[in-house]
């Protein structure tokens, strides 16, 4: 993060804007309505300005700035059409450590102004770092459309009986059930429809009964897909959000697990090749024993759970365990990495059938069907195959693909550093060396790559 986001309480706190046009009005306002006491330093008003002036809302001092000014100011705003001004405002904030803001000028602000989205006493802020604020503005727009002004009521409710619950309920876990179980029954919707005096009653009723009954354990096995938070169903979303803990892989991309709910413990099972942290026994273990502490646990993994994923040998100790779990599917990486590098798995005139196999090393060789791979109008996926790239290709032409057989390597496909490296069996290992690749990788193998020079629409300028 370039910023850290934060919430300032400015209510009745001396906020000091220089400048008096429009850019320092449209500053003040929100100054104001976050209940800032607003004292502007410039030489004229503009029209707005002006108009906060005459009705009071304002303090205008009708001067040239002089450092002075800064005395016990909350905060800073520069607004000037004068760049060496606004630079002088900035250095003499940041020595008596007042947050400051140069309004167009992100490199000489300790704070800045995000978009907001104002449901108060629910507030969304949305920022860019100052890079592009079109951007934010059209982010905040997208947000507006669908956070209803309802939330803004129902956070204000909710607050009202703030104290009588951390009174009924000393802990914070059980204060977390209680709200759930409020948010996901009918008190949202009244509140929606205009019937807060209902809701009102209801969450009262709910408070009396007393604490909720201890939470029931679920495990959710969920595809992350191959690497691009864009790729995560709505679904997985949606339980990521209600995880308390989740167990993740190497290949969940640090974007995904951002997406699980901040709070949540977060415990690494990962696993790479001769080493496992933690052994595929004990994750079926862990994941058992959190979800019989009452616990909503993610098992979050790379690609489709059920591809090469051993989803099912964990799906299988849960139900012999009687524990209640969830699958959600994600993206396989055959799909998500071919379809990033322009390769078609299927195509009418070049491949009537699509072959995954899993390409690890055993005792140094790769113990695979090969009559089974070498098949006409195919194409052959090949998970983890980088390591045995070498044996892999040398076999497949041995077993009756011919040499020229076109193959592509995708490094970490769908991500913004994908890489798709294009050779022939009897090639690819020998171009590989020269090129400093790392897991995960993708092996495609058939003549749907040659497609990949014409169909190729993800960062085609990294493509070899």
């Amino acid at each position: 993060m370039q910023y850290l986001p934060a919430f300032l309480d400015i209510r009745k706190r001396r906020c000091v804007v220089i400048g008096g046009g429009e850019v320092a009005a449209r500053k003040v306002g929100l100054l104001l309505r976050a209940g800032g006491e607003v004292e502007v330093i410039a030489p004229r008003l503009d029209g707005e300005l002006a108009a906060l002036q005459a009705q009071g809302r304002i303090r205008w001092r009708q001067e040239n700035y002089d450092p002075a000014h800064l005395a016990d100011a909350a905060l800073v705003v520069a607004a000037t059409d004068d760049a060496e001004l606004n630079g002088r405002v900035s250095a003499q904030a940041r020595k008596k450590n007042i947050p400051v803001n140069v309004v167009d000028r992100p490199g000489l602000c300790t704070f800045i102004f995000p978009s907001i989205v104002d449901r108060s006493p629910v507030t969304v802020a949305v920022s860019t770092g100052g890079a592009s604020p079109v951007l934010a503005r059209m982010l905040r727009a997208h947000l507006e459309a669908v956070i209803p002004a309802g939330y803004g009521r129902l956070a204000a409710l909710m607050g009202g009986f703030r104290d009588k619950v951390r009174q009924q309920f000393p802990s914070m876990d059980q204060r977390r059930r209680f709200w759930e179980k409020v948010l996901m029954g009918p008190v949202t919707e009244m509140v929606f429809a205009g019937r807060e005096r209902e809701a009102a009653g209801l969450i009262g009723r709910q408070l009396r009964e007393g604490a909720p009954e201890g939470p029931q354990g679920e495990v959710y096995l969920i595809g992350a897909g191959p690497g691009d938070p864009d790729l995560l169903t709505f679904r997985a979303l949606r339980l990521m959000q209600h995880a308390d803990v989740v167990f993740y892989d190497r290949l969940v991309a640090p974007a995904i697990l951002d997406m699980v709910r901040r709070d949540a413990q977060r415990i690494y099972v990962g696993k790479k090749r001769d080493y496992h942290a933690v052994r595929q026994e004990e994750i079926n273990r862990l994941l058992v024993e959190h979800a019989r502490q009452g616990k909503k646990v993610v098992r979050l993994k790379g690609g489709d759970p059920f591809i090469f994923g051993r989803g099912g040998e964990e799906i299988e100790s849960l139900s012999r365990e009687g524990i209640p779990f969830q699958i959600v599917p994600g993206i396989t990486a055959a799909s998500g990495c071919a379809t990033y590098a322009g390769i078609p798995l299927t195509h009418r005139d070049y491949a009537q059938s699509v072959l995954f196999v899993t390409g690890h090393l055993r005792e140094g060789g790769v113990a695979l069907d090969w009559e089974r791979m070498v098949q006409p109008q195919q194409t052959l996926v090949i998970y983890m195959g980088l390591a045995g790239l070498e044996t892999l290709c040398r076999e497949l032409i041995t077993h009756g693909l011919e040499s020229d057989t076109p193959v592509a390597l995708v490094e970490q496909g769908t991500m913004p550093r994908q890489r798709v490296v294009t050779a022939t069996l009897a090639t690819l290992p020998e171009k590989v060396k020269g090129l400093d690749i790392h897991a995960p990788t993708l092996m495609i193998v058939g003549e749907v790559v040659n497609l990949h020079k014409t169909l190729a629409w993800f960062e085609p300028d990294q493509a070899s």
